[in-house]
């Protein structure tokens, strides 16, 4: 204390230096400095002398604070993945009009919902109705054909016209039958059922120009060219639609981690904070490494009849390649950070007291200590944050911390 005297009055005695030059006013010099040296002395309290949180039983329960005491656990080490949600490719139809077109009637829009069969839009297509009048056409002639066939066939049986004569139209009759089943098979490649064909007749002329696009499952319109008045061709992509009650997720897996991934093996797919997350198991992982990024596939398939997996999304994935034995291990929730220290709150004879710790394997919910704590110590799981509130205000409810 004496050798802090004289320094002490050196630093007075120059601030009345100050002050009298004109530089500093008295009184303003002296409550720096009792300030100053009050702050110091507050501070090295609270550094040298922090006292422990002290609560009843009673504020225990009433604020919900669980403590457990430390031991071994076993924990599961994930790896992480990071994927992309995408359309279900077996489930996802580009629609062409298979003859080309003016789009005289477009009924569905970009995100319109569809039924299998709905009609999409229709066509006006000349090439279609000459590919009608040819099969109606070559229709009529098989069955005279066959009629003719028919007459010769009974006349030869009674000697009344040549063998010739029937031979003639037996093949006549045999080559307009190749040539309808020919015009037939064309419609049915345009989509065109048996049905459809037994009501097609001469008398309906809009009948041979209408071709209809139809959703061959029930779906989504997720993307659209063409509109009212537009000149399509045989091959031109009009909708795309998908099927979104389930999508894949495709993601990353790092050259290293593939040892410990394989089919089966169930992955816990997140999109956000906000959205909870879905366990999958992989159903494909890429036979060959990529050789740009050196890394593989893995797939995962999702149910997504709610819609919340949405396409273009990207996610997170969380896989146990590994259980092991940790000697100490406590819930995530336990672990507060105070003045940028990883820290826990321990029981003492005293109350609970703040522990610095050093953290080591760690999942989802647990991690590791491998330092400031000891197997049989008992510290707080639940409701921690409470006791770093504590500290940063000094009281706990009506001031039980004294």
């Amino acid at each position: 204390m004496e050798a802090l005297k004289k320094p002490l009055f050196v630093f007075v005695g120059s601030l009345f230096v100050w002050a009298l030059a004109g530089l500093l006013e008295p009184s303003v010099a002296l409550a720096e400095l009792v300030s100053s040296s009050h702050d110091e002395e507050v501070h090295d309290d609270h550094d040298d002398h922090e006292e422990p949180i002290r609560l009843s039983a009673a504020e225990i329960r009433e604020f919900s604070i669980e403590v457990l005491t430390a031991g071994p656990i076993q924990l599961p080490v994930n790896v992480g993945l990071s994927g992309e949600i995408i359309i279900n490719p077996d489930r996802l139809a580009h629609i062409v009009p298979r003859v080309p077109g003016v789009a005289r009637v477009v009924y569905k829009q970009l995100g319109d919902q569809v039924k299998a069969g709905e009609v999409l839009a229709v066509l006006e297509s000349r090439e279609l109705s000459e590919l009608k009048s040819a099969y109606l056409v070559a229709k009529e002639r098989m069955l005279l054909a066959e009629t003719t066939f028919k007459r010769e066939e009974k006349l030869w049986k009674e000697s009344i016209s040549s063998e010739r004569e029937y031979l003639d139209a037996q093949n006549n009759s045999v080559e307009e039958r190749i040539e309808m089943r020919a015009a037939k098979q064309k419609l049915h490649a345009l989509g065109f059922s048996q049905s459809d064909l037994e009501q097609l007749s001469f008398s309906i002329d809009e009948q041979f120009t209408r071709y209809e696009m139809t959703a061959p499952f029930a779906g989504t319109v997720v993307d659209k060219h063409i509109s009212l008045g537009e000149m399509l061709k045989d091959d031109a992509e009009a909708f795309v639609v998908a099927d979104l009650n389930t999508v894949w997720v495709n993601f990353t897996v790092y050259q290293n981690d593939l040892s410990s991934v394989y089919k089966g093996q169930l992955v816990r797919v997140a999109a956000s904070d906000h959205m909870p997350g879905k366990e999958a198991p992989i159903s494909y992982i890429s036979p060959m490494i990529d050789e740009a990024t050196r890394t593989a596939s893995a797939r995962v398939v999702l149910s997504n009849r709610d819609g919340k997996w949405r396409p273009g999304t990207f996610v997170t994935g969380e896989l146990a390649v590994e259980e092991v034995e940790v000697q100490v291990g406590v819930p995530k929730a336990a672990l507060q950070t105070v003045e940028g220290q990883i820290v826990l709150f321990v029981e003492t004879a005293e109350g609970f007291a703040k522990q610095l710790v050093a953290l080591g394997r760690a999942n989802d919910t647990h991690v590791e200590i491998i330092a400031g704590l000891i197997p049989g110590q008992r510290y707080v799981a639940r409701g921690s944050f409470l006791l770093k509130a504590q500290l940063a205000k000094g009281a706990f409810g009506d001031g039980h911390n004294h």
